[in-house]
């Protein structure tokens, strides 16, 4: 089965851009830096999501990444499924810090329980199928909409939404071009999906 390894991002100085994944958020060796920073604009079309086992562990890791010079960009807040927030770090990447608890059963704690990759797609089920066909095995889908697979060992858990839904989900426009400035590590690659995300042997 395929799994992901770590996430490499394009950063135009990697040295300032590492506070927010090796302080606030202490990602290890899952999220990797690398310059230079190739052209792009607007959405890039993919987020990372940490989640995490209450709300008061949401607030403590939304402070430290805007101690890092994070940005809000959806204050954390309560809804139907729990409780979360977005924030974009000093280079662009879009961040989901989210629990599906909606109260807190102890102390905040800086523990992350996930780390998901949520691609936004142009067609589910054709990329679906891209990613079937290169290992991964599906948990959760939900027709054009959604699609989850598994990560039993893999320290990073990839999804797939329709882009416009994904930019949604964090508040922002969904157009934008250029580089997704990602390249994704793992056991499947090296190959480039529909969408134009990179992958490589890790």
């Amino acid at each position: 089965m395929a799994s992901i390894e770590c996430v490499t991002f394009e950063v135009a100085d990697p040295e300032a851009a590492g506070d927010i994944y090796t302080t606030a958020f202490d990602l290890g060796t899952r999220v990797r830096l690398r310059s230079p920073a190739a052209p792009t604009t607007g959405f890039r079309g993919f987020t990372l999501s940490l989640v995490v086992s209450q709300p008061a562990t949401v607030n403590a890791l939304v402070d430290a990444a805007l101690g890092a010079g994070a940005t809000v960009l959806k204050p954390a807040a309560k809804s139907l499924w729990g409780y979360g927030g977005v924030v974009q770090a000093p280079d662009g990447t879009l961040w989901t810090v989210a629990s599906s608890s909606k109260k807190d059963t102890g102390p905040a704690t800086r523990q992350i329980d996930e780390t998901v990759l949520q691609l936004g797609v142009a067609d589910v089920a054709a990329s679906k199928q891209f990613y079937v066909d290169r290992g991964f095995a599906v948990t959760k889908s939900y027709g054009r909409r959604y699609v989850e697979f598994a990560a039993p060992s893999s320290p990073i858990k990839l999804s797939l939404y329709k882009r416009r839904a994904l930019a949604k989900v964090v508040g922002v426009a969904p157009d934008g071009t250029g580089s997704h400035r990602l390249t994704i590590g793992s056991d499947a690659g090296p190959f480039t999906d529909p969408d134009g995300f990179v992958w490589e042997a890790a």
